[in-house]
């Protein structure tokens, strides 16, 4: 496809003026992560009574937009997201934020074949550098294909944003309509919780599995950074990294020398990422590092492109699984909480790979209102969205041991989620297995699965 060539040379102006071109009933797209304008969001949110009917998409808000903060009511601002933070969490719980369903990575396919060209794209980047490139820093995902359908591009040029290498991750000042000149704000942090004795309960299921050169992806969470905390401290040497999040716990693990990307098939030596969000020190690793590529999510998550690195390792979180294997990852019933991400597309690519390994980790139990509740049940909470379907779960981990679904029937896959649930809740699950017909005749209550 070619580049959207501007008709004239990038003009700069304020971002009162940039958001002056917003009509009512345009559509605009914000970015995500750390490529959210400030300056243009809170512009935006200054005209609110002049506008009705004005649909925007964003996708993991890293801080409170200031265009919905001024609008509680939804009256002038529709929020579209494509992956929920916590603070798109509290809009959506509040009818303010709706969700689109999707796997992470074919979102560039659906902007250039199925979404109408946005009337305005705006993005943080970096300042022109002297390639006349605005860098978008630690977010690539799929801005390129936002920018080169939008009917205007406005760039905000921020100081305070990393500039990080990658393919795709830019745009030249050729393709761009507007410059607003950008604060030095610096990108926004997400600390990871404290481990717990449960996380690392899991880590230390995992951490045997990995060898020497795989290739891992690590989602979010307590779970998949103590894993990395454990293989930092292990003897595994040559990890490659191909993920779409890059986290802190990544980023330990190549400072303990113990990535290097030796042994990939693809991007020899190179981290390859299409988002990284962490702390300071993380940001600080990936400015102008020709080790870390941040790269398209069409790149990083499309399952054919991660299976040619092979020992691929996927290490993901899900909230609830039942005992044929669903893998719940994104709601509370009805409820939307995160999204789809990558999830799937890691699981599958994973498994495509040569001697590759997924893993579905959560803790047995979580807590309510004071009442203690197993995450492995019979039936998915009414409403909940299957992430991972029982076909594409290889392994499940919990505190309580590791099962591999690959290959077992149903009444073997319900055998092997009952050992790994709490004791507490082994005997119920085991009765409600027999109650409907997924253990079969031939094993009595009792006869010791739940032991």
């Amino acid at each position: 496809m070619s580049k959207r060539i501007a008709k004239v040379p990038a003009k700069h102006l304020s971002a009162d003026e940039a958001a002056g071109l917003v009509r009512s009933g345009m559509w605009l797209d914000l970015g995500g992560v750390n490529s959210q304008p400030e300056l243009f969001d809170r512009a935006l949110a200054a005209r609110i009574h002049e506008l009705s009917n004005v649909m925007i998409r964003s996708c993991l808000s890293v801080r409170p937009l200031a265009f919905a903060e001024a609008d509680p009511e939804g009256a002038h601002f529709e929020c579209y997201n494509w992956h929920f933070g916590s603070y798109d969490r509290v809009k959506h719980d509040a009818g303010r934020c709706v969700y689109i369903p999707l796997n992470l990575g074919e979102v560039p396919d659906y902007y250039r074949r199925f979404i109408d060209p946005p009337d305005i794209a705006v993005v943080r980047t970096t300042p022109q550098d002297e390639g006349g490139m605005f860098n978008f820093g630690p977010t690539n995902a799929w801005i390129r294909a936002v920018l080169e359908r939008a009917k205007t591009v406005i760039v905000e040029a921020s100081p305070g944003l990393p500039y990080v290498f990658g393919p795709g991750n830019g745009v030249h000042v050729s393709e761009v309509d507007y410059v607003i000149e950008g604060t030095d704000l610096p990108p926004s942090e997400l600390h990871n919780p404290s481990m717990t004795d449960v996380d690392r309960a899991v880590a230390h299921q995992i951490a045997p599995e990995i060898e020497d050169g795989a290739c891992i992806q690590i989602g979010i969470g307590a779970m998949p950074n103590a894993a990395c905390a454990l293989l930092a401290e292990s003897g595994v040497r040559d990890l490659g990294v191909h993920t779409e999040m890059l986290t802190d716990g990544i980023i330990d693990l190549w400072k303990a020398g113990r990535v290097t990307g030796a042994r990939k098939q693809l991007d020899p030596g190179k981290i390859v990422f299409t988002f990284a969000l962490g702390s300071k020190t993380l940001y600080e690793a990936i400015t102008r590092n020709p080790e870390m590529q941040c790269c398209p999510v069409d790149y990083t998550n499309l399952p054919h492109i991660i299976m040619q690195n092979d020992r691929m390792v996927s290490i993901n979180n899900t909230t609830q699984i039942d005992l044929q294997g669903q893998a719940a990852s994104e709601s509370d019933g009805h409820r939307h909480l995160t999204g789809t991400g990558g999830q799937l597309q890691f699981v599958r690519g994973a498994y495509a790979s040569k001697g590759g390994k997924s893993f579905m980790l959560l803790s047995s139990t979580y807590e309510r209102r004071g009442v203690r509740k197993s995450r492995i049940v019979l039936d998915l909470t009414p409403g909940n969205i299957v992430t991972t379907p029982r076909s594409d779960i290889m392994y499940v981990v919990t505190e309580y041991g590791m099962a591999n679904l690959k290959g077992k029937s149903v009444a073997d896959r319900a055998r092997a989620l009952i050992a790994l649930a709490h004791p507490d809740f082994r005997e119920g699950l085991e009765r409600e297995a027999h109650e409907h017909g997924l253990l079969p005749r031939w094993v009595s209550p009792g006869a010791g699965l739940a032991s």
